[in-house]
């Protein structure tokens, strides 16, 4: 069997269970460490039976409901690999279009001044890394009520060589608690309303840290705590930047503009043009 033949019969065994057919290019590119480029080039190369039966057994995890980033062990975030585990969030596409609105703001409202930003919810640190490693006058804290996600963090932080300060604790409270204030809060907290659990994919529901995903009755939670701690972190001319979910960002800055009167406050759209991060920067005098 060539590769070319692997990944045919693949995308069938994917397409008949309604599972997402670039899973079976996900692992081939994984068990030869090659790029899309480089498989193409060698589609009509024997494959060993080895890795045909590894191959089999790891679609067969998947269609069970493992998600195929658990199988590999990361996931790509702005062209660097993260690790993931059961127990961080697998990060995802439209959260890296946070990280470009982020330092986009920052460098519009502080130039090349050196501010202290924190992550809030690290998981597996893929935005407080990328940030820090994308904009060398971010001075980044990391927080995370999970202590098995501040483990993964660090990994990564160590492997891509990223200069990042990890805090175990939950939200903003460990700040609050050594009186550290910060020019920029950024964080993509969970925010899927416990409703919704039923019509997750089981690939999410089954395998992701509910910690990480859900947000209360609502999904608003978290919003509604970070309200209260928000003022006594942030100076007086600071950065909010929060991801949502579908339908709350309008919600979202409401919530803001009660809190900071002073502020002005956006809603940006993702590349599928959904409402799905809201900032609120300037005057943050509550």
């Amino acid at each position: 069997m060539t590769i070319r033949e692997a990944l045919k019969w693949a995308s069938s065994f994917l397409k008949e269970r309604n599972l997402e057919q670039p899973v079976a290019e996900w692992l081939l590119r994984h068990y030869y460490q090659a790029n899309r480029a480089k498989l193409f080039m060698i589609l009509d190369e024997a494959i060993e039976l080895e890795l045909v039966t590894r191959f089999e057994k790891d679609l067969e995890r998947h269609a069970q409901g493992e998600p195929v980033q658990h199988i590999i062990g990361y996931e790509e975030f702005y062209g660097r690999r993260f690790i993931v585990n059961k127990h961080v969030l697998i990060p995802r596409p439209e959260t890296e279009e946070l990280v470009v609105a982020v330092t986009e703001l920052k460098q519009k409202l502080f130039q090349k001044e050196k501010i202290k930003l924190v992550d809030v919810g690290t998981g597996s640190g893929a935005i407080s890394i990328t940030l820090a490693l994308e904009d060398e006058t971010l001075d980044v804290l990391a927080v995370d009520i999970s202590a098995e996600a501040l483990d993964v963090a660090k990994r990564n932080a160590k492997e891509l060589e990223a200069q990042v300060t990890f805090k175990h604790g939950d939200l903003l409270t460990p700040l609050l608690e050594e009186s550290v204030q910060v020019e920029a809060v950024v964080s993509n907290p969970p925010y899927i309303p416990l409703s919704d659990a039923p019509g997750l994919a089981v690939h999410v529901r089954d395998h992701e840290p509910h910690l990480a995903l859900f947000g209360g009755e609502d999904g608003l939670d978290l919003y509604r705590r970070f309200m209260e701690q928000l003022p006594h972190v942030l100076k007086e001319q600071s950065l909010v930047a929060f991801e949502v979910g579908v339908g709350q960002a309008e919600v979202v800055r409401k919530m803001l503009v009660s809190t900071f009167p002073h502020a002005t406050t956006e809603i940006k759209v993702d590349i599928n043009g959904k409402e799905r991060m809201v900032f609120a920067y300037g005057d943050m005098r509550s």
